[in-house]
């Protein structure tokens, strides 16, 4: 059984506050329904790549909008993050677009086609006695 080590667990906790934070203090009317789906913390602490999905909103506009709108805002988050976890030296967040969901979700619809398209196909062929 692996041990957690220590960037896992600010990882973690980091994503949690993050959440909290993008949710209930980021005031900007333009960022839609940010969720944080990740948090990657470097080793040194220095830096971490933070991952994040919008719900319903996935055209290439509105990801690069939310996304600029989160860089603005990451020296806030890291403030009130410093004040929530206690830590000597919070990391530089550096946001990303999450595009697994809306892969997945991709994926999943094609898979639906296909097996729609199959099940129609084998209804049209002729019965064999």
């Amino acid at each position: 059984m692996r041990e957690f080590t220590r960037t896992d667990r600010v990882a973690e906790q980091l994503k949690q506050e993050l959440a909290l934070l993008v949710q209930r203090e980021v005031k900007d009317p333009r960022l839609g329904m940010v969720t944080i789906s990740d948090a990657k913390v470097s080793r040194d602490l220095g830096y971490a790549d933070v991952y994040f999905t919008l719900l319903g909103e996935n055209d290439a506009a509105r990801v690069r909008e939310n996304l600029e709108i989160l860089k603005r805002a990451s020296g806030f988050l890291r403030s009130q993050v410093a004040r929530r976890m206690k830590l000597r030296h919070v990391p530089e967040l550096r946001f990303h677009y999450d595009e697994s969901v809306a892969r997945g979700d991709q994926l999943s619809r094609l898979i639906e086609r296909a097996v729609d398209s199959d099940r129609r196909s084998r209804d049209d062929e002729p019965e064999s006695e």
